[in-house]
C-alpha cells in the first residue's frame, strides 16, 4: 500500500522554523521578491507603475519618481496600513497553512505574543485572500452538489422526550444556514452560503458548465437541474451510492468544515460562515501540494489582494449591523 502524500517527505517543503530565523531585513527582501517577481524584488509603483524609485533606506519606504507618490512594501495590499513586523507576517502564514483543520485567533495571538484583535483580523484577512481563489470559478465535468447546516447552537434537553431534531427547518434557530459545496471529481471545490438550499439553485445553475453530469439527492429544490445537465440522484435513506450516483465527496468537504467547526473553532458566527467555508475549499483543493508551495501560494495571493473592505479597521467601526467587538472567539 502507497503512502499517503500527507505523510511524505514531499509535503513538507519548508518548516516554521526557517521562516521564524529569519532577520527582518530578510524577511522584507522575501516580501519584495515575492511582491515584485518579474523585477526580482525591485520596487514598481503601485499607481503608475514607473519603474523607477527613490528608496528611503532608514524607513524602508519608496517615491516614485514619475508621480512623487511614497509607498511602503504592503501599499495597496491587503497587509496595508500593517503594524506588525514582516517577519512575524510571514511567521503568522507559515502557521496559518500548517493548520490542515484551521487555526484558532486565540492560539495565533499566543504563538505570536500579540493581541487576540491583530490576530483575528490577521487570519480573518488570510482567509480572505484563500476565497478569492474560488470565488468567480465555475466548475465542470462530473461535479457532485449538497449542502450541509453550519453555525449556531441548539442546546439538547437534557430528557430525552424533550429534544428535537436539530436538522429539521422548524428546530433552527435562525442562525443556522447552509453551505451548498460544488465540487468536482478530482477538481476544485466552490462553497458559497445560503439560508436554504432552495435558494441556491439559481446561483449553482449559473456556476455549473453546460454538458456537465451533477450528481444531487432526492431533495425537490435540485429538479431544475433536469432541465440545464445531466442529473443523477442518489437516495441516501437507501444507499450511499447507487449505480455511480452518490455526493460522497461533497460529503468529504463537509466533514472537514465540521471538524474545523467543532474541534478548532468551536463556534462559527454567521456573517463569518463564508469567509471559514472558503478557507476549507482552499485547504481541500491545495492539499496535495507541499506546505511550502501552499505558503508561497497565500504570500503571493496577499501581496496582490487590494485592500480588504471587510477588514480595514475592523474594530472601529460597524459591519452588518453587528458591533464588531462582540465577534466570538476561535
Amino acid at each position: 500500500m502507497g503512502q499517503h502524500f500527507l505523510l511524505s517527505k514531499q509535503s513538507r517543503s519548508l518548516a516554521l522554523p526557517q521562516i521564524a530565523r529569519l532577520s527582518e531585513d530578510e524577511a522584507y527582501d522575501t516580501f519584495c521578491k515575492l511582491r515584485w517577481p518579474q523585477t526580482q524584488g525591485a520596487p514598481v509603483c503601485p499607481s503608475c507603475g514607473c519603474l523607477t524609485v527613490y528608496i528611503y533606506r532608514t524607513r524602508k519606504i519608496f517615491k516614485c519618481k514619475a508621480c512623487s507618490r511614497q509607498f511602503s512594501i504592503t501599499s495597496g495590499t491587503i497587509f496595508a496600513n500593517r503594524k506588525l513586523p514582516i517577519s512575524t507576517i510571514l511567521c503568522a502564514i507559515m502557521i496559518f497553512a500548517n493548520g490542515a483543520k484551521g487555526h484558532s485567533a486565540l492560539q495565533l495571538s499566543r504563538e505570536l505574543d500579540c493581541q487576540y484583535k491583530t490576530a483575528y483580523v490577521l487570519a480573518h484577512k488570510i482567509r480572505e485572500v484563500m476565497a478569492d481563489d474560488t470565488r468567480n470559478g465555475t466548475v465542470s465535468g462530473i461535479v457532485e452538489v449538497d449542502g450541509a447546516y453550519f453555525g449556531g447552537y441548539l442546546k439538547p434537553s437534557n430528557y430525552k422526550e424533550n429534544r428535537r431534531d436539530r436538522r429539521l427547518a422548524r428546530n433552527q434557530n435562525g442562525k443556522r444556514q447552509v453551505v451548498v459545496i460544488m465540487r468536482e471529481r478530482g477538481g476544485r471545490t466552490i462553497p458559497n452560503v445560503f439560508k436554504n438550499e432552495a435558494e441556491s439553485a439559481p446561483f449553482l445553475i449559473s456556476r455549473v458548465e453546460r454538458g456537465s453530469t451533477v450528481h444531487v439527492d432526492e431533495a425537490s429544490h435540485w429538479e431544475a437541474f433536469h432541465m440545464y445537465f445531466d442529473t443523477k440522484r442518489i437516495n441516501h435513506e437507501w444507499a450511499y451510492s447507487d449505480e455511480g450516483a452518490c455526493t460522497n465527496m461533497a460529503e468529504s468537504f463537509f466533514s472537514r468544515v465540521r471538524r474545523a467547526e467543532i474541534g478548532t473553532h468551536h463556534h462559527i458566527a454567521g456573517p463569518y460562515l463564508q469567509s471559514y467555508a472558503g478557507e476549507m475549499a482552499w485547504r481541500e483543493n491545495n492539499r496535495r501540494i507541499s506546505n511550502g508551495e501552499q505558503f508561497l501560494l497565500i504570500t503571493a495571493g496577499a501581496l496582490a489582494h487590494p485592500i480588504s473592505r471587510q477588514w480595514k479597521g475592523y474594530w472601529q467601526r460597524t459591519i452588518g449591523g453587528n458591533r464588531n467587538a462582540g465577534a466570538p472567539y476561535d
